[in-house]
């Protein structure tokens, strides 16, 4: 019995996908890099990291299309190991992990050096302690970092945005008041345009963070749109920010003065800010650095698992701690190797640019990756976004070419250098710099790891060979369906929600119809969609268990079936983008049979598809087992909208039940009559009933019409229900009635009779608040 794929559902708008990127973007580099920018290339610096931007922009483009066609945990591991293979995703992965572990370290050295020298400015006991008191402090927090990550102690969402909205406010108030007060530059590019090209390098690992985005491709609305969108715009904000900090930076004190500073950014608020704004400088350095590093020590232990997942990266280091449910030992790993590169003196400039010479090294294959799927265009890559036909392969190339370039300039030193073989001095026209030397060792360790280990073991096949011969592609039949989405949560009521939802499908057996089962589990909005789908082992198990079993009930009842498993945080909003992607005619829900007066009338997730769903939504709360659907079903003839609704999915259950059921059309009736024309209420219900019947189309059953003619409408219909086994009611509501959602009558009915009840409405969406538009706005 085949599993269904866990899907993560989609609840990330523009704005939230854009806060993600732009919290991993606003970081520790913004408050460290400008001293040592500024040493490299002086006030040019600032062209720099424009130019790291641009490079970061190109491959946001192309790691847009790769995350919208392949969204899955690992990131530009995953892509570039699932088309270029595993010799190619031993070096990216093993990259990527010495990367991150790189870049915290170089975090950390950067909060020993605002925590004592910055904070020992106000703090007493914290000044002095000289740069062993930076190494200690930077230990310290190392190891406190890994074991919060180790025991799974979570930072949470609302924490985070504190910290970027934060950041983001000082960094705004430093610009401003920098500004207006003036500053003047001097000589701009002291040290030549090579400098200028080296330094990109430099500052580069300020901007490995916005891939985070292209990680959450699965959870993000409207990919097609959203998720470029947020990748650009978490690119251009912290570009422009970076240039505006060094201009006011270099601008406001010399040269020297900035880059003799452990602290550049507070000391340079100093000079317009006073003391006070020197010390929100400092307090928000120490925040970020401690939220970057544990940032890229979480990341770090991602792309292990992602390696482990494929067999290029031992099991032993992937394995999940049984209390915690962590990665301790890839964790642990991450965190030794941090406290080593920090405990051995590993310069601070050389652990930035270690860390941004190995995401180069990424960001050049993944532009590699782009060109060789479009050009194999395998079945299972079918990106929600692509690269503008007027850019492709403009972007991918220019950005692989931009890449080299940059760890070219990195790798070597242009002036010449002797080195003796034997008694021969050999003249090379270059000098290897120590970051070229270092990283070239990383990748010979990837590519060694491979022969040794990963080659025989590793789970993918390379795509370059269909990239350079690629087959035609064929064009899909674009043929229609009627669809019905049931959505599963209860094995006690599985097989009679879909036994309703197999009747609808039956009845539409001429549009090719099926049924699409879907089970959510819901998650905090604090908790990582993946992790928690690899932690929740249980969990993950009953979802497969309810889909197999609704398989298996589809094959008794001969009709197909898709099964949809998806992660997420709001049941409603989930099914919701279910019916948009899969272009749903019928949604079918079961409901418990009791109402509330608060927030939600009939449940959190009823109220918003019933509310929302563009389409038929049918309600059912199940009655006895010896009557659901079956026997004597009874439909409430009337003049609304939604009545012949109710009447079809009665006709429905009639003919899937065959000779097990009857249907009986009642209409009630008051005896005061309603115009002056001489007819009784009995001759008014049968018309009623014959206009329905007529407007459902179900003239050609057979059924029966019974009117009965009552003073109390409401209870009438209450008695009559008790004598048949279903009951089947159109919504009566109109209007936005907090108090209701398919109506007070079909509400009261379904909460008071016993019997199976069925409540129907057509696609009639009623209209949204103004809040929940201003949402609605904000996630497109």
């Amino acid at each position: 019995m085949s599993e269904t794929e866990q899907e993560l559902a989609r609840d990330l708008g523009f704005l939230e996908a854009y806060t993600i990127g732009l919290g991993t973007m606003i970081g520790a580099g913004i408050f460290v890099l400008p001293s040592i920018a500024a040493e490299q290339a002086g006030p040019a610096s600032m062209i720099s990291f424009f130019a790291g931007g641009l490079v970061s922009l190109l491959a946001a483009l192309s790691l847009s299309e790769l995350a919208t066609g392949m969204p899955k945990a690992g990131g530009s591991y995953y892509y570039v190991n699932r088309a270029l293979g595993p010799f190619f995703g031993s070096i990216v992965g093993w990259g990527m992990w010495a990367g991150l572990t790189f870049a915290s370290a170089f975090y950390m050295i950067g909060f020993g050096q605002y925590l004592l020298p910055g904070l020992g400015k106000y703090v007493g006991f914290l000044a002095g302690w000289g740069q062993i008191g930076i190494t200690v402090a930077a230990l310290v927090m190392a190891a406190i970092l890994t074991g919060v990550n180790y025991y799974g102690v979570k930072e949470t969402g609302s924490l985070q945005n504190v910290i970027v909205l934060t950041l983001v406010g000082l960094i705004v108030a430093f610009l401003s008041l920098g500004i207006i007060s003036g500053p003047t530059i001097q000589e701009f590019n002291p040290n030549g345009w090579p400098a200028v090209a080296a330094t990109i390098g430099t500052v580069y690992v300020t901007f490995i963070g916005f891939e985070v985005i292209a990680t959450s491709a699965e959870e993000i609305k409207n990919p097609s749109r959203n998720l470029p969108l947020a990748m650009i715009a978490s690119v251009v904000t912290p570009t422009l920010m970076y240039v505006g900090v060094m201009f006011v930076s270099t601008g406001t004190l010399s040269i020297d003065v900035l880059t003799a500073s452990p602290i550049p950014v507070a000391d340079v608020a100093t000079e317009f800010m006073g003391s006070i704004g020197a010390l929100a400088m400092i307090v928000g350095a120490v925040l970020a650095t401690v939220s970057s590093a544990n940032a890229s020590i979480l990341s770090a232990a991602r792309v292990n698992f992602a390696m482990g997942r494929d067999r290029i990266l031992v099991n032993w280091l992937n394995e999940v701690h049984e209390r915690f449910r962590t990665p301790y030992r890839a964790i642990t790993a991450t965190g030794i190797i941090t406290l080593v590169l920090i405990a051995i003196g590993v310069g601070i400039g050389t652990l930035a640019e270690v860390a941004s010479f190995m995401y180069l090294v990424t960001y050049a294959l993944v532009h590699v990756t782009v060109v060789v799927l479009r050009r194999a265009n395998p079945e299972t890559y079918d990106p929600a976004f692509q690269i503008p036909s007027a850019l492709y392969p403009i972007v991918p190339v220019v950005g692989m070419v931009a890449c080299l370039a940059v760890l070219v300039q990195m790798s070597v030193e242009f002036v010449p250098t002797i080195v003796a073989v034997g008694s021969v001095d050999l003249v090379l026209p270059v000098t290897p710099t120590p970051v070229g030397a270092i990283g070239t060792v990383l990748i010979a360790f990837g590519v060694v790891w491979y022969y040794l280990y990963a080659r025989e073991r590793a789970l993918s096949e390379s795509l370059v060979g269909e990239a350079i011969a690629p087959e035609p592609a064929t064009m899909a039949d674009g043929e229609g369906r009627y669809r019905v989405v049931v959505p599963v949560a209860n094995p006690e009521t599985e097989r009679d929600l879909l036994r309703m939802a197999a009747a609808s499908a039956h009845a539409h057996e001429d549009e090719h119809a099926e049924v699409i089962a879907v089970n959510v589990i819901e998650v905090p909005r604090q908790t990582s969609l993946s992790q928690d789908l690899t932690f929740e082992e249980e969990r993950v198990e009953r979802q497969q268990e309810l889909l197999d079993s609704a398989r298996d009930i589809a094959s008794d009842l001969e009709i197909g079936l898709r099964t949809r498993a998806i992660v997420g945080r709001d049941t409603g909003s989930i099914i919701l983008d279910v019916i948009e992607e899969e272009n749903v005619d019928h949604v079918l829900l079961g409901w418990k049979g009791t109402r509330s007066r608060r927030e939600h009338v009939l449940g959190s997730t009823i109220d918003p598809v019933v509310g929302r769903a563009p389409c038929d939504a049918t309600l059912v709360k199940l009655g006895p087992e010896d009557g659901r659907g079956k026997g004597d079903i009874m439909v409430l003839a009337g003049k609304g909208p939604h009545a012949p609704v109710a009447a079809r999915r009665a006709a429905e259950l009639v003919a899937a039940a065959a000779d097990d059921a009857s249907l009986t059309v009642l209409n009630v009736q008051s005896p005061e009559p309603d115009s002056d024309e001489d007819v009784s209420p009995t001759e008014r219900g049968e018309a009623v009933i014959d206009e329905l019947a007529e407007r459902a189309g179900i003239e050609y059953m057979s059924y029966d019409s019974k009117v009965t003619v009552a003073e109390d409408t409401e209870q009438a219909i209450l008695e009559a229900a008790t004598g048949y086994d279903t009951i089947c009611i159109g919504a009566t509501r109109s209007g936005a009635i907090s108090q209701a959602v398919f109506g007070s009558l079909p509400e009261k009915v379904g909460a008071e009779v016993e019997q199976t009840v069925v409540m129907a409405r057509g696609p009639e969406e009623s209209p949204m608040s103004i809040r929940e538009a201003l949402l609605r706005r904000l996630e497109v």
